[in-house]
């Protein structure tokens, strides 16, 4: 037979399997369901469901950590377990939290609302405004990021009848006052961007329909989003409008009391944090301001009235090297908390401004390795005391909440997770593999100690959009893939944050390409190292993760026995046109602009697979619900690949969003199918 290669380079948009982009058409979900009953069949039945069962009864364990945010003086968060598996919105006490088994006072059901309603509710979202009574509840439909805004009583724990109201849409709104929503919301005509995010922020007061509501900034369409965020820690209310011109860079602009705007003479790719009459931005390209150049990633700080006024006397608050990066700052108490990773090692510093300057120390008590992160407990700056939460972990050793007090010297352990996993015997290591250019790429080894040379493998990296991949306790492949002999492998690709803007700089646009040839260097180290052999090799990624596993399919195939490739963006000349694609044009690059595809169709995969070659077998796997991530990349990929002749197998309930289910079974589900499908096409099956 005859294979029609459609879409080619030569004809990118000349695509036999655009019909599988109609995410609810009746074809396309005729080929979704034929999928996934072949797919269910092949890797499902008793040895599936077991592993589920064995993994959802982690995820629901009661002594999981229950993760926290203090508004006013109560503790909420959000739990879900095998008896709410959509989750109870609840609150206790500090006082409370700190018992071993701590009493909760229920403010929503989940499930109880979404059978009421007749809806696949989920709660993804509370907006609460200090010493106010009221929220306004984000609800999402089976997990989509699209939401419909509702306002709750506190008090009475219930809806307000005649309260503010939203149909479904991306964004969301604060509290300007009691009877004022700031609304950075996509609903309405004209208020979408290209990205299908907000175009406008408007004021929605109390009692007006909100196609009147007052329209205080907009965007443009072709800018990814704007929005708005009210801010009470100065001595009068402010709201802060960012335009947010693409993913890495904004504009913003200050709001007073009386409605005036003011735009801040600042570089467009800066992270920004204000609180009171200070204020703290890392660079993310030179700047030269008041004679005097600051490199790329230094975070400054100065006084936001003295800078108002045309004072550029920052204060350097960090610096760079090579290998040592900032991850991110917030404030607390009047205090900068910098969150630093040295060398791939935590480290946390405190700078407190003055009239007279900053003084600097280090956030003491917390451990110099694994994962440390560190949030305020209070979800309002302005009703902060100073207290501030850590999480603390390594891959072997299960996460533990930390209290850190403002004036109490050690951290005190507030929760620690179970173990839910066999580590006897496992070892972490580090190492370095070499790339294509002569870069050093760092990964993390998990798993018993020794070489075997045929060790199953299970590997995963990211590398992109400046995010950095640490290595986190995971309860799924520790189960499932570490207690049976499996051995873990986690790396460190530019295109990440880890070392900072040159790092990510390195791995997007047309260096992406550069992100993928970094993991199958992991993997040609593997053999080198004598870990294990590319046949026992099994890897898996997910979102920007989907680009790099099916690059690995396409340029790499020799170094892998399977691919999970998951909710998956992979079609690299339709990708701006499907759902929020265009936001992402920073990352990769324009499809429209001639020059631009030069670099993307290197790494569409969708556009490289060929007839005749030796591919690993590879699951794609997304969900209906991602309104994020077009299902369609995912649906499309497989019907080529299978059309070509290759063992492709996919994947997609209906549910989930962005993610890999809407309540714990489902996500265990999701996973464990792609795990049994890994083990059995690497030739695995030796399990307790």
């Amino acid at each position: 037979m005859t294979v029609d290669d459609r879409p080619t380079l030569s004809a990118p948009d000349d695509d036999p399997w655009l019909w599988l982009e109609e995410i609810e058409g009746t074809q396309a979900l005729d080929f979704v369901e034929r999928q996934n009953q072949l797919t269910l069949a092949a890797f499902g039945g008793k040895a599936f469901g077991h592993d589920r069962d064995i993994l959802a009864a982690i995820y629901d364990r009661p002594d999981n950590i229950p993760y926290v945010s203090r508004r006013g003086s109560d503790l909420h968060n959000l739990w879900k377990d095998a008896a709410n598996p959509r989750g109870l919105w609840r609150r206790t006490t500090l006082t409370e939290f700190r018992k071993i088994n701590p009493a909760w006072e229920t403010m929503l059901d989940i499930d109880q609302l979404a059978a009421r309603e007749g809806e696949d509710w989920l709660l993804s979202g509370i907006a609460t405004t200090p010493g106010s009574s009221r929220a306004i509840l984000s609800l999402s439909r089976g997990g989509s990021d699209a939401v419909t805004l509702r306002e709750f009583d506190l008090v009475a724990k219930s809806f307000v009848a005649d309260g503010f109201i939203l149909p479904e849409a991306k964004g969301g709104a604060d509290w300007l006052d009691a009877d004022t929503l700031l609304l950075s919301s996509a609903h309405g005509e004209g208020m979408v961007t290209d990205s299908g995010y907000s175009r406008t922020v408007r004021l929605w007061r109390r009692g007006q329909p909100v196609d009147q509501a007052e329209m205080i900034a907009e965007t443009t369409a072709d800018h990814m989003m704007i929005y708005g965020g009210a801010d009470d820690t100065g001595p009068e209310p402010r709201v802060w409008i960012v335009e947010q011109i693409d993913f890495f860079n904004h504009a913003v602009w200050l709001r007073d009391a009386a409605g005036r705007m003011t735009k801040l003479d600042l570089p467009t790719g800066i992270w920004l944090q204000a609180h009171g009459d200070w204020f703290a931005m890392k660079l993310r390209k030179d700047w030269t301001a008041g004679g005097r150049t600051y490199a790329t990633d230094t975070v400054l700080g100065i006084s936001l009235s003295a800078f108002l006024n045309g004072s550029r006397d920052f204060a350097v608050l960090f610096e760079p090297a090579p290998r040592r990066a900032l991850q991110g700052l917030f404030w607390a108490a009047g205090k900068l908390v910098l969150s630093i990773l040295d060398e791939l090692r935590p480290r946390f510093e405190i700078c407190t401004p003055s009239a007279t300057g900053w003084s600097r120390e280090t956030l003491a008590g917390l451990p110099q390795i694994g994962v440390v992160d560190v949030w305020p407990l209070d979800r309002h700056p302005s009703e902060s005391n100073g207290d501030l939460l850590a999480n603390v972990q390594d891959p072997l050793t299960p996460p533990s909440l930390l209290l850190i007090e403002r004036d109490v010297a050690s951290p005190i352990v507030l929760k620690q997770a179970p173990k839910t996993f066999t580590a006897d015997g496992l070892v972490v290591t580090q190492h370095e593999a070499v790339s294509v250019d002569g870069e050093r790429i760092p990964y993390v080894q998990t798993g018993p100690a020794g070489e075997t040379g045929e060790a199953p493998v299970y590997m995963s990296a990211y590398g992109g959009f400046a995010h950095s991949v640490k290595p986190y306790y995971n309860s799924s492949l520790g189960k499932l893939w570490l207690e049976r002999g499996g051995t873990i492998v986690q790396a460190n690709l530019r295109g990440g944050g880890e070392f900072g803007t040159r790092w990510h700089d390195a791995g997007r646009l047309a260096g992406k390409k550069l992100s993928h040839d970094d993991f199958a260097a992991v993997a040609a180290d593997l053999v080198r190292r004598g870990v294990t052999q590319p046949k026992r090799i099994a890897a898996q990624g997910g979102s920007n993760g989907g680009i790099l596993i099916t690059n690995m399919l396409v340029r790499y195939p020799e170094h892998f026995g399977a691919l999970f490739c998951t909710i998956p963006l992979i079609d690299m000349r339709r990708y701006t046109k499907l759902l929020a694609g265009a936001s992402w044009i920073a990352e990769y690059g324009d499809p429209d602009k001639s020059e631009e595809w030069e670099w993307l169709k290197t790494y569409s995969a969708y556009h490289n697979v060929k007839a005749g070659q030796t591919y690993p077998p590879i699951l794609i796997a997304t969900t209906r619900r991602d309104d994020r991530v077009h299902p369609g990349h995912a649906r499309k990929m497989t019907a080529k690949l299978q059309a070509m002749g290759y063992e492709a197998w996919f994947y997609e309930p209906e549910a989930g969003g962005h993610g890999y289910g809407k309540d714990n079974r489902e996500r265990a589900g999701f996973e464990v199918l792609g795990f049994r499908f890994l083990k059995e096409k690497i030739g695995w099956r030796e399990e307790g």
